[in-house]
């Protein structure tokens, strides 16, 4: 199972993706299983060769004794070499890094897909809209065709 963050993809512009692994504790795995989650306004920052998600939303399991912050900041697991390299990008070029989605690999461990990304501008977002609409209409038109 696989979640994605839709609002990522129609407010950036994504250059490059990134797997990582994600440190969480008990209760919030298995809130995670259950899709349970929120994207938003959560992004990734680098501190001290380390890198942190912000904002993400993990509900709170119904049945955990343990209490946990829902918006904890969550430690990512990646590379030194890749942060490094990551760091370089984001302060060089202002790029964001930002979740775009979060699954369970054939191993049973939670990932999530990180991404570089470019803010897109509003005129942007209106053409992208735009070009769907009319896929639609031209899909519609076609099926309509079909059907006679």
């Amino acid at each position: 199972m696989k979640i994605e963050n839709k609002s990522a993809f129609y407010n950036y512009e994504v250059l490059e993706r990134i797997e990582a692994g994600i440190v969480l504790k008990g209760s919030e795995v298995k809130s995670i299983r259950e899709g349970k989650i929120s994207f938003k306004d959560s992004y990734a920052k680098i501190e001290n060769g380390e890198i942190f998600l912000y904002n993400f939303y993990v509900a709170p399991y119904p049945s955990s004794f343990e209490k946990i912050n829902p918006k904890r900041k969550k430690k990512l697991l990646l590379n030194k070499n890749e942060i490094r390299r990551l760091e370089r990008k984001v302060s060089e070029k202002h790029l964001t890094l930002v979740p775009l989605s979060v699954y369970f690999n054939n191993k049973g461990l939670a990932k999530i897909e990180l991404a570089l990304v470019k803010g897109k501008k509003l005129f942007d977002k209106r053409r992208e809209i735009k070009e769907k609409e009319i896929e639609r209409q031209i899909q519609r038109r076609l099926k309509n065709m079909g059907a006679k």
